[in-house]
Formats: C-alpha cells, structure tokens, sequence
C-alpha cells in the first residue's frame, strides 16, 4: 500500500503562484508514475501533469507554460509549481502514484484563485 499526503495548497490572487507538494510513504516501487488531477465543482476530476522515475513530464494543455511538476525519487516527494493562476485553476487537486498493482490517491487540497 501506499499512503500520500498533500499540502501547499490554499486562496491566491489571479496571477500568483503556490507550490503543492505530495509525499509519498509505505510500499513504493522505484518505477513509479507521480502526479496531479484536479476537481473544480460540479465538474469531473481531470489530468493536471505526470512525472516518470527518470524526469519525463507530460501536462495538460492548459497548465502548460504554467505549471512544472518535479519529484525526488529519495524522497518519494512529487511537487507540482503553480505559476500565473488563473480563476479557473480554482480546483481540489489531487496527488497520484501509479504503479504495477495500481492506483494511489492524497486526499487533496483546496486551491482557489477568485475571480
């Protein structure tokens, strides 16, 4: 099993930054998908970004420019910097791992960004 736990998140004025950050703890596998989803009100939960173990990232096209996804493979820590949000970033994101026996989730973090 694996257990994730995120923080940073929080309200931001549109054009700000917040980093969040996710630590991972339990059985993890060294070959391991980290990254974030999102869940804005009334909407399905969407991709934010992927990191692989050897540093590949893949965003969503609107985060890109924007947001960068880091991890540390010692750590078991994946962060995902936040950069010019916007309104519509106002979400509940969500920490994955993704391994051979499946899928692990955090509980989330509230960002809102007002309009």
């Amino acid at each position: 099993q694996v257990q994730l736990v995120e923080s940073g998140g929080g309200l931001v004025q549109p054009g700000g930054s917040l980093r969040l950050s996710c630590v991972a703890s339990g059985s993890i596998f060294s070959t391991t998908i980290m990254g974030w989803y999102r869940q804005a009100p009334g909407k399905e939960r969407e991709f934010v970004a992927y990191i692989l173990s050897g540093g590949n990232t893949n965003y969503a096209d609107f985060v890109k420019g924007r947001f960068t996804i880091s991890r540390d493979n010692a750590k078991n820590t994946v962060d995902l910097q936040m950069n010019s949000l916007k309104a519509e970033d106002t979400a509940v994101y969500y920490c994955y791992v993704r391994d051979r026996r499946g899928v692990y989730w955090g509980q989330g973090t509230q960002v809102t960004v007002p309009s």
